[in-house]
C-alpha cells in the first residue's frame, strides 16, 4: 500500500492499495492551516502494510509545502520506508489523453503553470516544460485545468507507476517557484561613538 501527502493546494492525504483503489483518504481545502490538520489526518489514513510514502513537491507555498513534505519524511522515517518525491501538478493531468495546461494559484497574483502532453507508456503524466510561474491572466493555449484542491489518491497513483517504471520525477527539494520573503539577517551595523 502507498500513502500519498500533498499540503500545495490545501491538506489532502490518501491510502491506496496494490491496484490503485483508494483505501483511505482525507482532504481539506483550507489553504492555511495544514499543521493543524495533517497529524489527525494521518492517524485517520494510517494502514498497515504500507511500503512507500509519497510526498507532493509542489508548486505551493514554502510553509505549507514544508509541513506536508515533512510529515511525509516523519512518516517514513518512523516505518522505514522509503519516501517518492512528485510534483503536484501530475496528479492533477493524471487522467488526460492529449495536452492540458494545470493551472493553481500561486498568489500575489501569479499562477503557476505545468505544460503536460498525454502521458508517456508508462502510465506517466508527460511534463513538456519545466512548471513555472506567470502573472494571473495570461492568456494560455489549449485545454486548461486550473485546479483549486488535488487528490491525494492521483497523487498516490502517480506515485507507484513511478516506483514501477524506475523512474524518479522531483528530487528532494520542493518546487517552490519563489524564494521565501525571509531573508538571513546580515551583519550587524557597526555603531560609533
Amino acid at each position: 500500500m502507498i500513502l500519498a501527502v500533498d499540503t500545495s493546494l490545501g491538506t489532502a492525504v490518501a491510502v491506496i492499495d496494490a491496484d490503485g483503489r483508494t483505501v483511505a483518504e482525507a482532504a481539506s481545502t483550507d489553504p492555511l492551516g495544514h499543521a493543524e490538520v495533517i497529524g489527525d489526518m494521518l492517524a485517520q489514513v494510517a494502514q498497515p502494510g504500507i511500503t512507500h510514502v509519497v510526498a507532493g513537491m509542489g508548486p505551493g507555498p514554502f510553509t505549507g509545502l514544508r509541513i506536508g513534505i515533512a510529515a511525509a519524511r516523519a512518516f517514513a522515517l518512523g516505518r522505514g520506508i522509503p519516501v517518492v518525491p512528485i510534483p503536484s501538478h501530475y496528479a492533477i493531468a493524471l487522467d488526460s489523453d492529449g495536452p492540458l495546461t494545470v493551472v493553481t494559484d500561486a498568489r500575489r497574483r501569479e499562477i503557476a503553470l505545468s505544460l503536460f502532453d498525454g502521458t508517456d507508456a508508462d502510465g506517466i503524466p508527460h511534463l513538456t516544460a519545466p512548471t513555472r510561474l506567470e502573472k494571473r491572466g495570461v492568456e494560455l493555449e489549449g485545454p486548461v485545468r486550473e485546479a483549486t484542491e488535488l487528490s491525494a489518491s492521483a497523487l498516490a497513483r502517480v506515485g507507484v507507476r513511478a516506483i514501477a517504471a524506475g523512474r524518479t520525477l522531483a528530487g528532494p527539494e520542493p518546487l517552490y517557484l519563489r524564494s521565501p520573503d525571509v531573508v538571513q539577517p546580515g551583519a550587524p551595523k557597526r555603531v560609533s561613538a
